[in-house]
């Protein structure tokens, strides 16, 4: 029985998904420790600090099957340390000499933050095809709508006309900046650490910055500009973009929670026949996925500022906050891949209602446009004595229920320079989209590429 929805076998890809799991699998993690001490090896060898046949044997042999983990499990309960157990089942595997320079020179956090770092490139690797898919998605759809014109709204009333293609390509141009965040920040959180005991390469000698830079290059790691076995800023920064990732999954599922209301029925998240809402309700289509989508965004950051927290730290090394990494990073990466494989299945089968965003899009009888009328007036009485103008005719139409455009043909304040032909016209709603269409072409002119 999973004891964490991210390995139930029933909620495990609501949570999460298989590939980002396989990126935190227990095997994963010390396969990645092994590929470190690989490097750790070659690097000395290379730098004359161990002998080449000791460092070909570790690199060889330094694959998972050779750790007998019932071992490691034991060693860690009588031992409490986290890498030691490793060490000495990886050891044995190895001839007596070539296991002697196992870990030669390294310290704990050198192997564990190294490790993880290289499950985060792994994991990097996904969360930008995600974050690529859903621009994709975003910006075929943005495209789709260019021009459909629909109620734009704000403090949840009707605001002015928008159109559905205008408020995607937002989305889309959201996640083309959180790719520029991913690309721009890799540098300073995908970076190998080999330090030693307190950050010094003491134990290295004259050779410790040689090694450590062939170490970082042979596993595709940036080479640190100096020790961060208590810096963890990197680490903080990668949490932090995930959670602005999030941010925006969770803001897009969000809204389609509500333009899903029976009472506005525009975007749908998608049907087909079999998906039940309610086990009481037979008639209820309710938005689950995208529920599901904010539930799972929650974790994510809820959990994501333990990366912050995590930079207080004492001295040269702090092992109460580092182990925290090994819990919260894998979460927050595995949630998030979750959350947005499902926002990918909600825009590629959503659905729109065009006929409903007509019918909402005419609900205020004009009002909706009051802002072109009073512009429109304003260049005969000034824009604040218009503004007085429209504001008395819009809140009767409000509370006697009547079209706008009724009243307004009754206001000599209007009609004295507007007739009833402009009035007409510019109290058509799909002629005030304003820029919505070129402000679409102008997203997809940028992310061409992902189309």
């Amino acid at each position: 029985m999973a004891s964490s929805p991210i390995d139930s076998a029933l909620f495990k890809d609501q949570y999460g998904t298989q590939k980002m799991r396989d990126v935190f699998a227990e095997t994963t993690q010390i396969q990645k420790w092994l590929d470190a001490w690989s490097a750790l090896a070659q690097a000395e060898a290379a730098e004359g600090v161990i002998p080449q046949a000791a460092a070909q044997e570790i690199k060889d042999n330094a694959i998972y099957k050779n750790i007998n983990m019932d071992d490691v499990r034991e060693g860690f309960r009588r031992t409490s340390h986290p890498l030691m157990p490793q060490i000495k089942s990886f050891s044995q595997s190895l001839s007596p000499e070539a296991g002697g320079y196992v870990h030669w020179g390294a310290t704990t956090q050198d192997i564990t933050d190294t490790g993880l770092v290289l499950q985060l490139k792994d994991a990097q690797v996904i969360i930008v095809q995600q974050v690529q898919e859903l621009l994709s998605d975003c910006l075929r759809q943005a495209k789709k709508y260019r021009t459909l014109v629909m109620a734009g709204r704000t403090h949840a009333q009707h605001a002015v006309p928008i159109t559905l293609g205008y408020k995607i390509a937002i989305w889309a141009n959201e996640f083309g900046r959180h790719l520029d965040r991913l690309e721009q920040a890799k540098s300073r959180y995908l970076v190998g650490e080999l330090a030693g005991a307190a950050g010094t390469l003491a134990s290295l000698g004259d050779k410790g910055l040689a090694v450590q830079n062939r170490f970082c290059h042979l596993l595709g790691l940036e080479t640190p500009t100096i020790t961060w076995h208590v810096s963890r800023d990197g680490f903080a920064e990668f949490s932090d973009i995930l959670s602005m990732i999030a941010g925006t999954v969770a803001k897009i599922a969000n809204e389609i929670i509500n333009l899903q209301r029976t009472e506005i029925e525009e975007v749908e998240e998608g049907f087909t026949m079999g998906k039940i809402g309610s086990s009481t309700m037979p008639q209820k289509r309710n938005p689950m996925i995208c529920e599901n989508i904010v539930a799972t965004t929650r974790l994510v950051q809820a959990s994501a500022p333990l990366g912050t927290a995590a930079m207080v730290q004492e001295h040269e090394r702090d092992m109460t906050f580092w182990q925290t990494d090994w819990a919260y990073l894998p979460q927050i990466c595995i949630n998030l891949s979750g959350a947005m494989q499902m926002l990918h299945t909600v825009l590629t089968q959503m659905i729109v209602h065009e006929d409903n965003i007509k019918r909402n899009l005419a609900k205020t009888k004009g009002m909706i446009v009051s802002e072109r009328v009073m512009l429109e007036l304003g260049r005969y009485l000034g824009r604040q004595t218009a503004h007085e103008v429209i504001y008395e005719n819009c809140m009767k139409a409000f509370d006697q229920n009547q079209p706008l455009l009724d009243l307004l043909l009754q206001d000599s304040r209007v009609t004295d320079d507007v007739d009833e032909a402009t009035l007409r016209d510019i109290l058509d709603p799909e002629k005030y989209s304003g820029s919505c269409a070129q402000m679409v072409d102008r997203v997809v002119a940028k992310y061409q590429s992902y189309l």
